[in-house]
C-alpha cells in the first residue's frame, strides 16, 4: 500500500506541476500577443542618459539643467522602449560633446550601456541652448546616431519642453520609427459634485491646468486629431448637450448639438466626423455628425441604451460602443453605417471602450462577475478584435474605468477610484509600470491626445 500510495502521490504532484506550467504558459502566451500588437514585444535597448554638462555660468543654468536632466531621464524610462541605466551606475565623467565622450567607460561595467544620450546645457541672455547627442557604444568607428540643437526662452516650462522634444527624437530613432508621446497631452475632468471642468496636463501629469471655466458639470472630453478642439458633454438649462472648445482661439465655439440628452462625443481619426449618443425620442441611440454637428445620422435602432461610441482609428469603417439591449451593458462593434453588429463581451458589466491606434485592440472596463455579493471588481481589459481573446491589465486595485490609448499604442491612461479618491493613472499597454499622474482633488475620464 505504501508503494502504491507513493506512486499515486508522485503522479498527482506531477499532474499539478504540469497543470501549473500549462496555466503559466497560457498566461505568457496571452501576454505575448498583447506585447507584439502594442510594439512592446521587442527586446529593450540598454540606454544611459548622462546628466548634461553645464556650459554657462548664468545662475539659471543649474536649476533649469536639473529640470531638463530629470525630465529627459523620466521620459526615456516611461517610453517602454529602453532598459535605462541607473544614474548611480553612470561613469563620473560628464561629456558635453562628442570629443569628450569615452565610449568604453559607458559600454563597460557597471553601466553596460548600448547607447548613451548626452550633451550640453547653457543659459545665455535669457535663452536656453541645448546640444544633444546619442552615441552607439558598440560602434566606435561611427558612433553618432543622433545630434540635435534646441533653443528657447529660459524658463522651467521650456526646459521641460526641450527635454520632451529630445526624448521624442531619441524614441523615434531607436524605437522602430514610432513617434514618442512626450509632447502629447491628456484631457480629463476635474472637480466635485458641484462643478466639473475640462482640464489638460502633460502626458506625465505635469503642467495641469483648466481648459474650460463654465461653472457647470462637464464630462467626457475628446480632443480632435489635429489638437485644435475639444468636444465634451456639458449640463445646461436644457439638459446634457455636446459643446466644443477651440484650443486655438481659447474659447467656446458653436456646435449644433441634437435635442434630448446628448453625451459621449468621439472623433473619427480624420477629424471630419463625430459619433455621439443622443436620445431625442427618449431612448439613447448612436448617431454620427460632421465636425460642426450637421448631417446628423442615426446608426442604431434597438430598444435599450446605446452609448459611448468610438471609431476604429485605422480605417474609420467601424464603431465600437456600449449597448444595454440584452440587459447589462456589453461592448459591441458595428460598421460605421450600423451594419454587421457583433457582440464582443460575453457577460458581466462592460463599459468605456477605447480603440487602439492600429485598430487591432479594444481596451475597456469590465466587471466580469457583476452582481449582488459577487467577488469581482471593475478592471481594465484588452481584447483582440479578430479573435476576441482578452487579457486583464489591472487587478484588485480599486474601480478602474475610462481607458484611453496613447498615440504610439504603447500606453494606456485610465481612471482609478481607490483610497486616494478618483485619480488618473497610466500604464504600459501590457498592464505593467502603473503610475499615478494626479494627486489632488477628484480627476476622471482621461482622453489622450492624438499627437
Amino acid at each position: 500500500m505504501n508503494g502504491k500510495y507513493a506512486k499515486l502521490k508522485f503522479l498527482l504532484n506531477t499532474f499539478l506541476v504540469l497543470s501549473l506550467l500549462l496555466i503559466l504558459s497560457k498566461s505568457a502566451s496571452a501576454q505575448d500577443w498583447v506585447r507584439t500588437g502594442t510594439n512592446l514585444g521587442v527586446q529593450r535597448i540598454r540606454l544611459a542618459a548622462a546628466d548634461f554638462k553645464a556650459a554657462s555660468a548664468d545662475p539659471q543654468t543649474a536649476p533649469l539643467k536639473t529640470v531638463f536632466d530629470s525630465v529627459l531621464f523620466s521620459d526615456l524610462k516611461n517610453s517602454g522602449v529602453f532598459d535605462m541605466v541607473a544614474k548611480s551606475m553612470a561613469p563620473g565623467q560628464t561629456p558635453g560633446g562628442p570629443q569628450e565622450m569615452n565610449l568604453s567607460a559607458w559600454s563597460g561595467a557597471p553601466s553596460n550601456a548600448e547607447m548613451v544620450a548626452f550633451g550640453s546645457f547653457a543659459v545665455n541672455g535669457g535663452q536656453i541652448t541645448v546640444q544633444g547627442f546619442v552615441f552607439d557604444t558598440k560602434n566606435p568607428q561611427s558612433p553618432q546616431i543622433l545630434g540635435k540643437q534646441y533653443s528657447d526662452t529660459a524658463s522651467e516650462e521650456n526646459a521641460r519642453h526641450i527635454a520632451h522634444r529630445f526624448a521624442d527624437e531619441i524614441i523615434m530613432q531607436l524605437g522602430g520609427g514610432l513617434n514618442g508621446i512626450c509632447e502629447t497631452k491628456i484631457f480629463y475632468v476635474s472637480g466635485g459634485p458641484g462643478g466639473k471642468e475640462i482640464w489638460s496636463m502633460d502626458y506625465d501629469g505635469a503642467d495641469a491646468k483648466p481648459v474650460t471655466h463654465l461653472g457647470t458639470i462637464s464630462i467626457s472630453p475628446r480632443v480632435s486629431p489635429d489638437n485644435s478642439r475639444v468636444a465634451f458633454s456639458s449640463l445646461g438649462k436644457n439638459g446634457w448637450s455636446i459643446r466644443m472648445y477651440s484650443l486655438v482661439l481659447g474659447r467656446m465655439v458653436s456646435f449644433s448639438s441634437p435635442g434630448g440628452t446628448t453625451l459621449s462625443p468621439a472623433w473619427s481619426s480624420d477629424g471630419s466626423k463625430l459619433a455621439l449618443s443622443s436620445s431625442p425620442a427618449g431612448d439613447s441611440e448612436i448617431y454620427t455628425a460632421d465636425a460642426s454637428g450637421g448631417s446628423l445620422h442615426r446608426i442604431t435602432a434597438f430598444r435599450g441604451p446605446d452609448v459611448s461610441p468610438v471609431w476604429n482609428p485605422k480605417s474609420n469603417a467601424q464603431i465600437a460602443w456600449v449597448s444595454g439591449r440584452t440587459g447589462l451593458p456589453q461592448i459591441y462593434v458595428m460598421d460605421s453605417d450600423g451594419a454587421n453588429v457583433q457582440r464582443m463581451t460575453d457577460g458581466g458589466y462592460a463599459t468605456s471602450p477605447s480603440w487602439s491606434p492600429n485598430g487591432q485592440f479594444l481596451a475597456f472596463a469590465w466587471n466580469r462577475k457583476y452582481g449582488p455579493g459577487a467577488p469581482g471588481g471593475q478592471d481594465i481589459y484588452i481584447m483582440d478584435i479578430a479573435s476576441k481573446r482578452w487579457i486583464q491589465l489591472t487587478h484588485e486595485s480599486g474601480a478602474n474605468d475610462f481607458p484611453s490609448w496613447s498615440p504610439d499604442g504603447r500606453h494606456i491612461v485610465f481612471q482609478r477610484e481607490g483610497e486616494g479618491g478618483t485619480q488618473i493613472w497610466s500604464m504600459l499597454a501590457d498592464g505593467t509600470e502603473q503610475q499615478r499622474l494626479t494627486t489632488r482633488g477628484a480627476n476622471s475620464m482621461p482622453n489622450w491626445s492624438w499627437k
